[in-house]
């Protein structure tokens, strides 16, 4: 199985995000063409664009980006009811066609200000619902003709997506990632998803969740190709293993004074991937040979808030322990991102690939 290794472009409206320079013209389009450029020179495959009201469009930062490179893919974060399938399955193909097939896709379920942009809240259950019907149906405008589909949530009637998602050997449509933790979450990844991405758990925790997702793929009669696992994750890396640890404890004390504990937030929402990441802070600072679970306590709570620390060759070790679990898909980060982008891709990505 081929391994895909993907950084991280934040397009945020407010600068400094997670520890990040703090420049002018932070989000300009130059800015973020620096960083997708970079990502294309030091051996990424391309980068997570994240997504949420209050933030630039995620598929029109991609579609800009994906025009000022050549090889860079867009994995770019979109939210079912800020989209309608039959909408975003045209916009995401056409910008597939215009990239020459480079288009990634991660769905994501987890709360928003929904209405702000004229959605409504749902239980957990109902909202996974409305997730399984948005993949079921975008899966199908992709690949087939005169689709006819009524579901509880969307439904269209004799339509077709033109142009067509790029065809190419195994690939018929846009790549599919999902993340959550939660049994419903779970039933989603496993039925319809082509990439369950997990946050940077131990690895005993990781295997656990392959093992189970396997095991639902099969008995919930998976009709697509076998599910594939992904990891989005921090990783700290420096010359030496002190002295990544010693920046790392450092970005700690910055971010504790900065945001305070994250227990103490009245915005504070405990969706389970965010309790799971508090749960490993409170098993131990330092897990496994060196998974750092502290920074899940004053970093948001979410993706990334767990940091794999140490020099290249410490964290190329840890990568490949869960690789050997069967993670194939990789989304790595550190700040300042666009110096990172070149020191991991410089020092690590090597290290991986050899």
């Amino acid at each position: 199985m081929s391994v895909e290794f993907l950084w991280y472009i934040p397009n945020q409206v407010e600068p400094g995000h997670r520890g990040d320079d703090i420049v002018d013209n932070h989000n300009s389009l130059d800015t973020l063409t620096k960083q997708a450029q970079a990502v294309e020179d030091h051996g990424w495959g391309g980068a997570l664009i994240g997504t949420g009201w209050g933030r630039p469009d995620t598929l029109t930062v991609a579609t800009a980006l994906a025009a000022r490179t050549t090889t860079f893919q867009p994995l770019i974060a979109i939210r079912p009811g800020y989209w309608r399938p039959a909408n975003f399955a045209s916009a995401a193909a056409t910008l597939d066609q215009l990239s020459g097939g480079r288009v990634l896709i991660n769905i994501v379920s987890g709360k928003d200000n929904l209405a702000a942009y004229g959605d409504s809240d749902g239980d957990q259950a109902d909202r996974y619902a409305r997730t399984k019907e948005f993949i079921q149906l975008v899966r199908k405008l992709w690949t087939q003709e005169n689709v006819t589909y009524q579901g509880r949530h969307f439904s269209v009637a004799d339509s077709t997506v033109l142009p067509r998602p790029v065809v190419r050997g195994n690939r018929k449509h846009p790549r599919i990632y999902f993340g959550g933790a939660s049994p419903a979450a779970e039933k989603v990844a496993a039925t319809e998803a082509d990439v369950q991405l997990f946050w940077g758990e131990p690895l005993d925790g990781v295997a656990e969740r392959i093992e189970r997702l396997t095991q639902l793929s099969d008995s919930l009669g998976r009709e697509h190709a076998p599910l594939e696992f992904g990891l989005r994750i921090t990783t700290l890396v420096r010359d030496t293993t002190e002295q990544a640890w010693a920046d790392a404890e450092a970005k700690v004390a910055q971010l504790a004074d900065r945001v305070g504990n994250i227990h103490g937030s009245p915005r504070w929402r405990a969706a389970v991937g965010q309790q799971r990441l508090l749960a490993l802070a409170a098993r131990g600072e330092v897990l496994d040979s060196n998974l750092y679970t502290t920074p899940g306590r004053f970093g948001g709570g979410g993706a990334g808030s767990t940091w794999l620390v140490g020099s290249a060759e410490d964290v190329a070790a840890s990568l490949r322990k869960y690789q050997g679990l069967g993670i194939s898909h990789f989304v790595l980060s550190d700040t300042p991102y666009l110096p990172e982008i070149k020191r991991q891709g410089d020092q690590l990505l090597p290290l991986l690939r050899g």
